[in-house]
């Protein structure tokens, strides 16, 4: 629900901005923002539901190390894209909307891949008869 949530956010930003509604556009940002830290937070939780806790660390921190090259390498596309569009003529002021409309698109795809992702066997997951792994 709240990939719904964030996606028409992502989408609404440059309407808002456009509009002069200041407010609006303070509060989908705010939203926005505290979204990260949930996500960031319930992380570990789902990957231990969907994959078990034999391996939930190193699958963990392939997640981390994707979100990391993700953090570096998104702005840098963003930047690309806005160059892009100003150098062919849309104003400063709406150089990003187009960016904005590919991250509510993002995110609802990222959605749509989540539901295709299936928990593993009982049997990856841990309990207290099973001895760990090492």
């Amino acid at each position: 629900m709240f990939f719904a949530l964030g996606a028409v956010l992502y989408f609404l930003v440059p309407q808002f901005a456009a509009s002069g509604n200041i407010a609006l556009f303070v509060l989908a940002y705010g939203v926005i923002l505290s979204m990260y830290g949930g996500g960031f937070a319930t992380v570990p939780a789902y990957l231990a539901d969907m994959f078990g806790t034999a391996f939930v660390g190193g699958i963990h921190g392939r997640l981390l190390t994707a979100w990391a090259a993700a953090g570096v390498a998104g702005p840098v596309l963003v930047n690309y894209i806005r160059a892009y569009e100003v150098e062919h003529g849309v104003a400063k002021a709406e150089a990003y909307t187009t960016t904005l409309h590919i991250m509510a698109g993002l995110l609802v795809v990222g959605f749509l891949c989540n539901l295709l992702v299936t928990r593993v066997h009982e049997k990856h997951h841990m309990n207290a008869s099973a001895p760990a792994i090492n």
